[in-house]
Order: C-alpha cells, then structure tokens, then sequence
C-alpha cells in the first residue's frame, strides 16, 4: 500500500536531488514539526529498507555496548 508525504518530505526531496540519489531517508528528532521521517526510493530499495535499518540498528547497538558511542 503506498503511504502519503511525510512530515519532512520536502527536506527528503531536497536531500535525494542535491546528491543525485536514487533514493533517500531522511530521520528527523525534535525538529520543528517534531519528530518524523520522510523517505523516498524506489521499489527495490524500499523493499530492502527493513534488513537495513536492522543492521543500522544492530551496528548502534554494538557501537554502544563497546563504548563508541
């Protein structure tokens, strides 16, 4: 099902054109219209996002668990 704009998809929009990328997630924590997130890619991209963000998530939790963080 696809999902409407985002809070921030003007600044994801923004981001994606002035790098040339294919695709963008933008996380936003205590900005002025709260926190939120915006993201645009395509299907195949999209469809990856959940195994990213939990190596994304996993890779923090190491980093923080070592100290690194």
């Amino acid at each position: 099902m696809p999902v409407g704009p985002g809070k921030y998809d003007d600044l994801c929009t923004k981001v994606r054109e002035e790098t040339n990328a294919s695709g963008a997630i933008v996380l936003i924590f205590g900005g002025a219209e709260g926190d939120g997130f915006s993201c645009q890619a395509p299907l195949d991209v999209t469809l990856k996002l959940p195994e990213v963000l939990r190596s994304m998530a996993d890779q923090i939790e190491a980093s923080l668990r070592a100290g690194r963080l």
